[in-house]
């Protein structure tokens, strides 16, 4: 079963909600973010991939496999995916709450709620109505990490419920799994559709997509809008998590792990243009509303101090008057600056986007309910397919080790559930959102940094891309070309190497001799001959003309059955008789036989000289 093509088609669209902040700042995102992708998704992507499907192994069988020694590479993972678990399933949990609150009619959020005098709550007016049921209703933030105001049984209880429901669907291993996934990948499409062909008939979404594709070259020298994007590369495509691996594992040994590799690769790329067209479009409309709502509001406070004489005036005259009005005015009049780029620079942050900017728009749309209602159950069915993927990832490392092997995996899963619910606790206080950044900022990013360098050190270096490309063809038929080779940075020293030295670019050049093979383990017929492969060949030698082959003989050694030397070097010629005795040999380590120092020196063949006797017979070939 190929699980990976329908788990990663649907991750994208998540943590595009969940880190629009980098997105809104800068159109230029779209262009490191492709360019990471190429350089270092697509590359991580088919190691993760394709080891896992070589080895039939979970994150941590994999790299105890390639060497003992790595196996902390796994744990390390491990340790990470539960950091992002922990985190994550809250995100379900908010997501939840909104959803059953989208059952009701109005919509919640769409009004502030008023005193006991039946006048507006002062905070919700001076914000919005969005914000105030996000940060008071939704949350009932504290007002810092040292004052969490206890638990909030609302969210402890859609907690639970989230868990539950992740657990069932995991309980009973990839089989089931599976087929949540599909229904988790293809939902969204089609809701997003819908929202595609609403947004961009929205009054407003023409300013929100110019935006959006308004070329910022200038961002491109901010060294964070790159780090952003290579984030968002590996929470896109789930790098380092060690779902991969294990969906990899779960994978047939001739399955084509290229293919899926690319087919994913391009899903992931569409859908983000996608799913920004998306949301630029109702962005763009919910910037409109707003700047619509900051003009009626700078016109009553012109006419109530008699710059304007009455309300209903037009826009050139509105703008005139405001044009006329200095800095110093404008700041004692309390005016705000109607801008609609400001507007969709500073949309949302991090949750909010979900939360506070496209609630704001759904309210807008009519038949409110039915869009809100269609939204969450769209980011629901995104988070739980991410979810899984995180947990089977983590679960699958688990069960490499013995003890846990002997478990039932419902057990197992269950335990991870369970701590996870109750650590999961520090979420549900008023201090929830807080530990939710700094999880987000800290837990999971550096980590994920650091394991996937050591994953692609492990594979090029000590595993060896040359094995590692030998295994993809093995698989799949596919031999991988130069963009995998120069993409795995295993052999970037290479390119840069040539073109350096082709270009006359490295000036200091060292001189890099090849050197004897020395051995430290010896035997009575080979121990003279070691010691003196040093020698300089004698240079007495008859020369050939024609193009010979040469085989030496070492003369009439009495311990020829403990002579390591082969044919070539005078040792002991295997017969057929002999086969039967070195069938139980052939899964040994093949030991390294001594060879001898030959030097060509035009037509001559120099070889050093041997205490011992030798024959030396030459054939024309």
């Amino acid at each position: 079963m190929v699980l990976t093509l329908e788990h990663e088609c649907q991750t994208h669209y998540f943590k595009i909600m969940k880190s629009y902040k980098k997105k809104s700042k800068t159109s230029a995102f779209l262009i490191p973010f492709m360019v990471m992708l190429i350089l270092e998704g697509i590359p991580l992507f088919l190691i993760e991939l394709g080891i896992g499907q070589r080895m039939r192994l979970g994150a941590l069988g994999v790299w105890n496999t390639i060497h003992p020694w790595l196996g902390g590479i796994g744990i390390s993972s491990c340790i990470v995916t539960l950091f992002v678990a922990l985190y994550y399933n809250v995100i379900i949990t908010w997501v939840f709450y909104y959803l059953f609150n989208s059952f009701r009619y109005p919509l919640p959020w769409g009004s502030c709620p008023t005193n006991g005098n039946g006048s507006v709550v002062e905070e919700c007016a001076r914000s919005s109505e969005t914000a105030y049921f996000w940060y008071r209703t939704t949350l009932d933030a504290a007002p810092s990490m040292e004052e969490p105001g206890g638990l909030k049984w609302w969210i402890v209880l859609c907690l639970m419920l989230s868990w539950t429901i992740v657990f069932f669907i995991v309980m009973k291993g990839i089989q089931s799994s599976g087929k949540v996934v599909y229904f988790t990948s293809l939902f969204p499409y089609v809701v997003l559709t819908i929202f595609f062909v609403r947004g961009i008939t929205l009054r407003g979404a023409s300013a929100g997509l110019m935006h959006m594709y308004t070329p910022k070259v200038e961002k491109l020298s901010d060294p964070t809008v790159w780090l952003d994007a290579a984030t968002q590369v590996f929470y896109s495509f789930g790098l380092a998590f060690g779902s991969l691996i294990a969906f990899g594992s779960y994978n047939t040994p001739k399955n084509n792990c290229v293919r899926d590799v690319l087919l994913v690769s391009v899903c992931n790329a569409v859908t983000a243009i996608y799913a920004s067209v998306v949301i630029f479009a109702i962005l763009g409309f919910k910037a409109t509303v707003n700047v619509d709502r900051c003009i009626d509001l700078n016109k009553d406070i012109l006419v109530r101090h008699s710059f304007l004489p009455y309300k209903n005036v037009t826009m050139e005259k509105y703008e005139e008057v405001m044009a006329g009005i200095n800095a110093t005015e404008s700041k004692l009049l309390e005016l705000e600056e109607c801008s609609l780029s400001t507007q969709l620079d500073n949309a949302a942050e991090g949750t909010g986007l979900a939360f506070i900017v496209f609630t704001q728009a759904i309210v807008e749309l009519p038949g409110a309910p039915f869009w809100a209602v269609l939204f969450f159950t769209m980011l629901l069915s995104l988070g739980l397919g991410s979810q899984i993927g995180i947990l089977e990832g983590m679960l699958c490392t688990l069960f490499d080790i013995d003890i846990i092997k002997r478990v039932k995996k419902q057990h197992v899963t269950g335990v991870v559930c369970l701590f996870c619910f109750i650590v999961g606790f520090i979420f549900c206080t008023g201090a929830g959102e807080y530990w939710l950044k700094m999880f987000d900022s800290f837990a999971g990013t550096i980590g994920l940094v650091v394991v996937a360098l050591m994953e692609m050190i492990s594979v090029v270096y000590i595993y060896g891309h040359e094995r590692f490309t030998e295994d993809i063809y093995q698989m799949t038929g596919y031999r991988p070309g130069i963009y995998w080779q120069l993409t795995w940075p295993g052999v970037l020293p290479m390119p840069i190497v040539f073109l350096m030295r082709s270009f006359q670019c490295l000036k200091v050049d060292l001189d890099i001799h090849q050197g004897s093979i020395r051995r430290n383990e010896t035997t009575a017929s080979t121990k003279e001959m070691i010691d003196n492969d040093d020698e300089i060949a004698s240079p007495d030698m008859p020369p050939q003309d024609s193009l010979a082959a040469t085989r030496f003989t070492i003369g009439d050694f009495e311990d020829d059955e403990n002579d390591f030397s082969g044919p070539a070097l005078g040792g002991h010629v295997k017969t057929h008789s002999d086969a039967s005795d070195d069938d139980d040999d052939d899964d040994k380590p093949v030991t390294m036989r001594p060879t001898m120092l030959m030097r060509v020196t035009g037509t001559h063949l120099d070889v050093p000289k041997l205490k011992k006797p030798f024959r030396m017979e030459v054939y024309d070939l």
